[in-house]
């Protein structure tokens, strides 16, 4: 097994070491030999989150920013909130809204969820491009879930992550864009807590704390880990894909209560 590894109870996590990524590549093939190289084949109950970074690379959704030409609403904008307006230009057409920012960032709703600059990122990018998100990361997920069950004859669970900051809290924490084989969210209301009252609120981001977690081996950086395999955690694996459930702009309490300032 690969010496980047996690264990806690029964629940174990493996760092996936791949070659960089490029455009075009078959990452499934990419993640088969990586297996094979580092001695792990999945099982029955596995799940593997894979950066979104990575997925996009693939699914060639890299950008030379030198060939966007910025409308005059992205030059406004970008003047704003201190960014390159050709990259402004590529938040406009991917995000559904922009309702505010600060220096460097603009925050936006892009597929439903709060995201700074449409998830468009320049980091682990070749010099004068970005990485758009992938453009259906539930697809993405089913994709590489089928190629990975084909090979090894098993059942696992793919979820595709990204990195968010939190309202209020410095550093990163992950986010689920898509995922194949799992629920994403599990309801947890109509259990009992340790004194017996019952739960009525509460849901758990299944999805998003496995990409939290993954991301310790995963990085930020150069570390070129773009895929981490959980074993062992207490995440059923089932048939099919479930949507990333999401609010409503007015039923979530963040959103609401800052556009009403």
């Amino acid at each position: 097994m690969d010496d980047t590894s996690y264990s806690c109870s029964s629940m174990q996590m493996f760092g996936i070491r791949t070659v960089l990524i490029k455009p075009n590549d078959d990452i499934v093939e990419i993640l088969l030999n990586s297996f094979e190289s580092l001695g792990i084949h999945p099982v029955d109950g596995d799940i593997l989150v894979l950066a979104e970074s990575a997925v996009a690379t693939a699914e060639n959704r890299v950008v030379q920013l030198r060939d966007v030409t910025p409308s005059e609403k992205a030059e406004k904008i970008a003047q704003k909130y201190e960014l390159d307006a050709r990259e402004m230009e590529l938040i406009l057409q991917e995000c559904d809204e922009i309702f505010g920012g600060v220096p460097g960032a603009a925050l936006t709703i892009t597929n439903g969820t709060l995201s700074p600059n449409a998830g468009i990122d320049g980091s682990n990018a070749p010099d004068g491009c970005v990485v758009l998100l992938p453009k259906d990361a539930q697809k993405s997920a089913a994709l590489i879930r089928a190629g990975i069950e084909k090979r090894y004859s098993c059942r696992v669970g793919v979820i595709i992550g990204d990195s968010r900051t939190q309202p209020l809290r410095l550093g990163c924490v992950g986010i689920a864009l898509g995922t194949s084989g799992i629920r994403p969210v599990e309801d947890a209301r109509g259990s009992c807590d340790l004194f017996g009252k019952t739960l009525h609120i509460t849901q758990k981001a299944v999805a998003d704390n496995l990409v939290s977690a993954s991301q310790v081996l995963m990085g930020e950086a150069d570390e070129g880990v773009p895929c981490v395999l959980v074993r062992g955690a207490p995440v059923e694996v089932v048939e099919g894909a479930f949507e990333m459930p999401l609010f409503s702009s007015d039923e979530c309490m963040y959103y609401s209560n800052i556009k009403r300032k």
